[in-house]
This record gives C-alpha cells, structure tokens and sequence, in this order.
C-alpha cells in the first residue's frame, strides 16, 4: 500500500470515528438521517460540479442504477445504526459493526462462490469470533445482558449491510469506473427522495432535530461522505482486501471514544475485544 493510500484511509477512519460519536450523542431517526443527507448534498454540489466539468458522467446507467441501490443499502446502514446506538453503547455496536461486515464478505465468498479457506482466512475468521465473544461479555449474573444483547444484534445486521454496499459499491468503482464523488452524491439525492413519504408527516420532529442537533448534522453530512468518498477513492489504486483492514483501526478509535467521551463501562475489555477484532480483519485482508 502506498503512502497516499495509507494516508486516504488512516484519514478516513478518524473522520468515520468521529461522526459515529457525534451519531451516538444525537441518537436520530428518520428526520435526522434526511436532514443529514440534504445537508451533504448541498455541501458536496460544487465538488460534484467540478467533477462533472472533469469529465464523469452522472447520467449513465451503471450510475444511476447503482446509485439507487447504494442509496437503498446505506439508508438500511443508517436507519439501523441509529436504531443500535439508541439501544446500545457506542462501545459495542461500533466495533461489531465494522468488524462483522468483513466478516460477512469473507463467509459470502466461502459459501456462495466455493473461495477456499485458508490458513490466515480461518485465523481471522476465529479472531474476529472471539472478539464478538469477548465484547459481549455475557454473564448470567449481570442484569445489563439483555442491553448488550441488543446492541450486539443491532451492531451485527448494520454490518451485514456494510458488507452489502461495500460490494455494490466497489463493483461501481472498479467494473464502471464511476467517479466516487458521482455515487456519492447521486446516491444522497436517492435517499432524500426514497426517505420523504416517510419524514413529510414528522414536521415537528423534523424542526425539533434541526434546533436540538443543527451542528451534529452539518458535521456528519460532511464528514460521513468525506469519509467514504477517501476510501473508494483508495480503491482506485489498492483492492478491497488491503483498503477494507486499514480502514477498520477506526474500530480502536471508536472503542476509545464511547469509553472516554460517553463514559461507557468496559472500555478495557471492549478494546481488547476491538483489537482481536481488528486483528481478525487484517488476517482477511492478507489471506
């Protein structure tokens, strides 16, 4: 990996750790989530324009159709994710969430196209078990198991859907070689369009998420493209296999974050769990 795919995707983690955390403190719904995406929209249409003026095409097929399942499969990631963190701690669902979506790429590739486990492919598949394992920490003496139950269920399913448009998305970047700044913003425009029959009526909710957290939006709505926007770009030059890793050291930072910033209890256990975890994905990438 190159020092400027490194740096893309170091870059991006931090930035995605930080509006996970911002994500968890504003604990939204829909309305919040649509807002968001109206606020990158209009942040990011300059950049769109200028990639236009690039060259990049926003009306072909394979950027229309696969900016339309992007949007579907991301508003399902947020949707959920916002559902895990007003279940659970930040600590938990995070790191499961990153970690499981790997987790589920590798057994798709196993089971549906015949891949072969390998040695370093079985270790950090067992790794990353042993993380979920470990960052439970289920015991039938502590009351608070059904609330980590919770947010392991939760955190599991956004990264079955991390793993759903991770693929669809990395097949638009390098089978179609669509700009990542055009799925990006397309597929946002999808969302606010897919997302309104169901925030039209929540008029009071709608202002009351753009009074209570009007910053918190504005930083995820350029954060959160900002983040993802570097990592396809990093796919540009490096395979998923290598960029997908790098990419997960978000998970410590995550970890650290919910456990100093939110005050959630466990953080030494929950690190180690996210350090076996993201051992588990680097043993993925490099099988």
């Amino acid at each position: 990996m190159s020092f400027y795919v490194l740096s893309l995707v170091l870059t991006a983690a931090v930035l995605h750790a930080f509006w996970n955390l911002l994500a968890k403190k504003a604990n939204g719904k829909a309305p919040f989530i649509w807002l968001m995406y109206i606020v990158s929209t209009i942040l990011y249409l300059p950049l769109l324009l200028y990639s236009v003026g690039q060259g990049d095409n926003i009306f072909s097929q394979p950027v229309l159709w696969l900016s339309l399942s992007s949007a579907i499969l991301h508003m399902a990631y947020f949707l959920i994710l916002q559902k895990g963190y007003r279940s659970g701690d930040l600590s938990v669902v995070y790191p499961l969430a990153r970690g499981t979506g790997p987790l589920f790429s590798s057994l798709a590739a196993i089971l549906l196209l015949h891949e072969q486990l390998k040695l370093k492919a079985t270790i950090g598949l067992f790794l990353i078990l042993i993380g979920v394992l470990v960052i439970t920490g289920l015991s039938f003496k502590k009351a608070n198991n059904a609330k980590i139950m919770t947010g392991v269920f939760w955190g599991v399913l956004t990264g079955l859907f991390i793993a759903l448009y991770t693929f669809n998305d990395t097949v638009a970047i390098k089978t179609y070689a669509v700009s990542p700044v055009i799925i990006t913003f397309v597929s946002s425009v999808f969302s606010i369009i897919l997302l309104f029959p169901f925030v039209c009526s929540q008029g009071d909710e709608i202002k009351r998420e753009i009074k209570q957290h009007k910053w918190s939006i504005i930083a995820i709505g350029l954060l959160s493209p900002a983040a993802y926007i570097l990592v396809l770009e990093a796919l540009k030059y490096a395979p998923l296999t290598v960029v997908a890793p790098a990419r997960e050291t978000s998970i410590l930072l995550g970890v650290f974050m919910g456990s100093r910033a939110l005050n959630e209890k466990d953080g030494k256990r929950r690190l180690i769990a996210s350090a076996l975890i993201l051992g588990g994905i680097v043993a993925l990438g490099l099988s």
